[in-house]
């Protein structure tokens, strides 16, 4: 991604207990970062995330018949990830603490996609009749 997008990343962190966020391509490599996390660290977890949404669409069909993938929640002792398609190829990622608002968080996440994919599309072009 050649533009700098992290304002929109950013975005995301403002509900309280929000960490860290990064954009992800579908073959792990980070696309964009929030301000606080280095790039090393979010390498790493663009590299894991990759995977565990990978792990998570193989396993859709245990949910039953329709069962696709939209969103992956982890608890560990410190705190929370969640791991949403964030469009063509991409997937957003964000860490939190315990007691973030769960329902406040999928929403802002919802609401990054959407700006992320505004963000990144072109106008399409008129032509102008002349084949060139």
């Amino acid at each position: 991604m050649s533009a700098n997008l992290s304002w929109v990343l950013n975005d995301v962190l403002e509900v309280r207990g929000a960490h860290h966020a990064i954009l992800v391509s579908a073959d792990g490599l980070l696309m964009q970062r929030s301000d606080g996390i280095g790039r090393d660290d979010a390498e790493r977890n663009a590299a894991a995330m990759s995977s565990l949404q990978s792990l998570c669409r193989s396993v859709a069909s245990f949910v039953g018949e329709g069962g696709l993938w939209k969103q992956t929640l982890i608890e560990f002792d410190g705190g929370w990830i969640f791991l949403i398609a964030g469009g063509r190829g991409s997937y957003l990622a964000v860490s939190t603490t315990l007691d973030v608002d769960m329902e406040a968080m999928s929403i802002r996440m919802q609401k990054t996609v959407s700006a992320l994919a505004k963000a990144m599309s072109a106008e399409l072009r008129e032509t102008t009749g002349a084949d060139a």
